[in-house]
């Protein structure tokens, strides 16, 4: 298994799927293939010799004070979705899940950095039942107070459907107040807010280690933070927040997981010039 120490805590990945070559021009438009090409420490891990995004698709799972924490669940198997790489997967994931040496019933605490479909697909299973039968699920109320609000196209009503009112109905979802200095979910572990992409998207910090969600799709925008993803609600604010984190990261040695950054996924946050850099540390051995 891919895992890093974070403090106390060791991290395990969690892989679902590598995105298509196609997900980077569509999810930000901005980073063409010059700009990648620009920053020569995004290849080859990140980026493609011909400045193509790599970007993946995984969950993160850790042990914090007794408490079995898993942050995102990724696309889900047997799914109907609109986006074709997304549409009835079929992948191994809980087994991986079980290499880390987790079941489904060991989890105790699944946060949801927000609620977009790639986030929450193994909420449930393909008949709709909760994955995760001894687990609270939470996610921040500004999130949902978000979605309730909205009036939403058919693709994501249905994935409400499918992901996210089965573990209402069960009484499994918490939804949290997340203050600017952020709250406790479990022994060493933090909601830090970070809105933007969505209104109440979260990040988590867990041990010495901060897990972005969607605040940061891709290491390129650690030396472009202007570059916004086609799909933040609110891309002012997104650019607002990602500098805004990055600068408080900066230096500190903290462990940056992206939670679609490409394998090796992690790094450490440095300034450079106007933007920031990756230095990336490698997974443990296993």
């Amino acid at each position: 298994m891919t895992s890093w120490t974070a403090g106390e805590l060791t991290i395990h990945r969690v892989d679902e799927i590598e995105l298509p070559p196609q997900t980077g021009p569509w999810l930000l438009p901005e980073a063409t293939p010059d700009v990648v090409t620009a920053t020569p420490w995004l290849r080859p891990a990140f980026a493609g010799d011909a400045g193509g995004l790599r970007l993946s698709s995984h969950s993160f799972v850790f042990t914090a004070g007794g408490v079995r924490v898993l942050v995102d669940t990724g696309i889900g198997n047997g799914k109907r979705r609109a986006n074709p790489a997304w549409d009835n997967l079929d992948t191994p994931y809980l087994s991986r899940l079980a290499a880390a040496g987790y079941i489904p019933e060991d989890i105790d605490l699944v946060i949801l950095t927000h609620l977009h479909t790639d986030h929450v697909g193994w909420n449930t299973l393909p008949d709709g039942a909760p994955t995760f039968p001894n687990a609270r699920y939470v996610t921040s109320r500004a999130e949902w107070d978000h979605w309730a609000s909205v009036d939403m196209e058919e693709p994501r009503r249905a994935m409400f459907r499918d992901s996210v009112h089965p573990v209402r109905e069960a009484g499994l979802l918490d939804l949290v107040d997340v203050p600017a200095g952020g709250v406790e979910a479990a022994p060493g572990v933090r909601l830090v807010p970070t809105p933007g992409h969505t209104p109440g998207h979260v990040a988590v910090r867990a041990g010495t280690a901060l897990i972005t969600g969607d605040c940061v799709h891709h290491p390129v925008q650690l030396r472009h933070p202007d570059i916004t993803s086609c799909v933040d609600v609110d891309p002012r604010q997104a650019v607002a927040t990602r500098r805004r984190l990055l600068a408080s990261l900066a230096g500190t040695g903290t462990l940056l997981l992206g939670s679609h950054f490409a394998p090796p996924t992690g790094g450490v946050v440095e300034r450079d010039g106007d933007g920031f850099t990756l230095a990336v540390r490698p997974p443990a051995a296993p």
